[in-house]
């Protein structure tokens, strides 16, 4: 699959859009060398609606490997099962349909999943997050003593969860440097923002900061006024999120705004999805973004 330069919605998914870039931050995720001339091919999921949402990168390591990561400000405990639908469409666009009924066997890149966690909610520096844990148990269909035997799951995925916030898992950030720069940037728009109480101004110092003191410079000089469009994006995303769950609490809506927005319940609910994604169009929300957070087109709106 080719990469889609114009679907890039973040500033780390922007950043990590190099062959190179990856090759060092998975050298730097495994503690592992690869020849600078190993191929790296980008294979993230485009334009396509997992569970109300697309994955954030995904690429193959000299066709024999495929690594899928996502950049996350809370931890989705659901992760597992994110991932395995993920990795499905990707197998999926890798092998046509008429291979899997050959009698030949189908040889697949070997799956791994990370999890880049940079939120301000208290997290360990790493922890593993699997599919099993979602899975019901068999008990109340009196199969207690198949559960006693403690068998190893038959489907299994594991993920996982680092956390890279500025002085976090030192020995990664010192392994791959445009990870430590990228947690540096972050922690330092958080400062200004404490400092100045104005999140686009915070923003706008953290970029001259960069600039000045060579912390993602090169980057930063070609893509500054993208940063500075992607960010304003976030976080007036991120405001309207916790103003939204306010608001739901304070009517009694006992779902929580994830919930309440990705399932999009069709029960009196459409409403409530098209002022939702009125007020994204309103924040210069991106249809890809809308769409994938209340399933309507920017036609719907009209």
């Amino acid at each position: 699959m080719a990469v889609n330069h114009t679907y890039k919605n973040s500033v780390f998914s922007l950043l990590f859009s190099e062959p190179d870039i990856l090759r060092e931050l998975y050298c730097a995720l495994e503690g592992v060398t690869l020849p600078p001339d190993t191929p790296v091919n980008i294979n993230t999921l485009q334009n396509v609606l997992f569970m109300d949402s697309t994955n954030d990168i995904s690429f193959e390591i000299g066709g024999r490997l495929v690594v899928l990561l996502e950049h996350q400000s809370s931890v989705n405990p659901n992760m597992g099962l994110r991932f395995l639908m993920y990795i499905s469409k990707i197998y999926e666009e890798m092998n046509e349909k008429r291979a899997l009924y050959s009698s030949k066997l189908v040889r697949i890149p070997k799956p791994e999943f990370f999890v880049l966690y940079n939120g301000l909610t208290p997290c360990p520096d790493e922890q593993i997050l699997k599919l099993s844990d979602s899975f019901m148990d068999t008990e109340a269909l009196g199969l207690s003593r198949v559960q006693a035997k403690e068998q190893e799951p038959t489907l299994e995925l594991i993920v996982r969860v680092l956390n890279i916030n500025d002085g976090r898992n030192a020995e990664l950030a010192s392994r791959c440097k445009t990870l430590s720069e990228y947690s540096e940037f972050v922690a330092l728009e958080r400062s200004f923002a404490r400092q100045l109480g104005d999140r686009q101004k915070a923003m706008q110092t953290a970029v001259r900061y960069c600039l000045k003191h060579g912390i993602l410079k090169e980057f930063m000089e070609k893509h500054k006024q993208e940063v500075l469009n992607m960010r304003i994006t976030e976080w007036n995303q991120e405001e309207a999120m916790t103003v939204w769950r306010e608001e739901a609490m304070e009517d009694g809506i006992a779902l929580g705004l994830e919930r309440g927005l990705n399932q999009g319940r069709a029960e009196g609910r459409a409403e409530e999805k098209l002022e939702t994604a009125r007020k994204l169009k309103s924040l210069n929300v991106s249809a890809e973004q809308i769409f994938a957070v209340t399933g309507l087109t920017l036609e719907d709106l009209d």
